[in-house]
């Protein structure tokens, strides 16, 4: 029986016009996202930027190693009551000194093991004190930096240097009255001690001179009451104290 014998395919010679729409439509959306971003509002773009890097807290290169302490750009955060940009800026600072304060502690924590009670980080509005125990800095009566109160010293001027603010040193002792050959009473004491570590912070950590200070309290300001060992050894004290005002940008400089 013979075969039947099919009738031969008929070749499609408009198959280009496939590939051709397909490379119409890709051109057109090229030309698209062209046309949308030659409108981009700079103004707007920088703002956004802006915003990101002070929520962020980026500043430079990275921002990894260093805090910058700036005020964020208008209009970024919201309150509950009536918000400006000056509340922006003074609620970006207090927030930079709080992690300023947290860095500081983190950076003391392995070398306080055991004496946690050593140093006392405190934020009070834009003021940053590092309170340092008397008693883990000198020995009684004296205005000598121990040793092991040098490992402190440096890891808080690792952090407060960068700032280049000023750096106000405060000596501060108990209302006991002192006996000894070299200090006539408290004021030479706490004095003395203010300035013994103001110099060492000059010279080993290359900190300008007109950023510091040397102060002796005696025992005007104590931070205890009453006259308990646990109040007196409170009071007994050096304080690194650093003003950060909101009236101007703090930038902080590369270490």
């Amino acid at each position: 029986m013979a075969k039947k014998k099919h009738a031969e395919e008929h070749e499609n010679h408009e198959r280009w016009l496939v590939s051709y729409a397909d490379f119409i439509t890709l051109l057109f959306a090229f030309f698209v996202v062209m046309y949308s971003v030659s409108r981009v509002d700079n103004k707007k773009l920088q703002q956004t930027a802006a915003s990101i890097k002070w929520a962020l807290h980026m500043a430079g290169a990275g921002g990894t190693q260093f805090l910058p302490i700036f005020q964020g750009p208008e209009g970024t955060g919201q309150d509950l009551g009536t918000s400006t940009g000056n509340n922006n800026g003074a609620r970006g600072q207090r927030r930079a000194i709080e992690l300023l304060r947290q860095r500081i502690e983190h950076r003391l924590r392995p070398m306080l093991i055991g004496r946690e009670t050593a140093v006392t980080v405190v934020a009070e509005g834009q003021r940053l004190s590092i309170r340092l125990a008397a008693s883990h800095v000198f020995d009684a009566g004296q205005a000598a930096l121990r040793p092991e109160a040098l490992p402190v010293l440096d890891a808080v001027m690792a952090e407060l240097k960068p700032l280049d603010r000023a750096i106000r040193v405060e000596g501060h002792t108990d209302n006991a009255p002192l006996s000894s050959p070299r200090f006539r009473n408290n004021w030479d004491l706490s004095a003395a001690r203010a300035a013994t570590v103001v110099a060492y912070v000059e010279e080993a950590h290359q900190v300008k001179p007109s950023l510091l200070s040397a102060v002796g309290r005696g025992s005007t300001r104590p931070v205890a009451t009453g006259d308990s060992p646990e109040a007196r050894e409170a009071n007994r004290r050096l304080e690194l104290v650093v003003e950060l005002s909101t009236d101007e940008e703090v930038v902080v400089g590369s270490r």
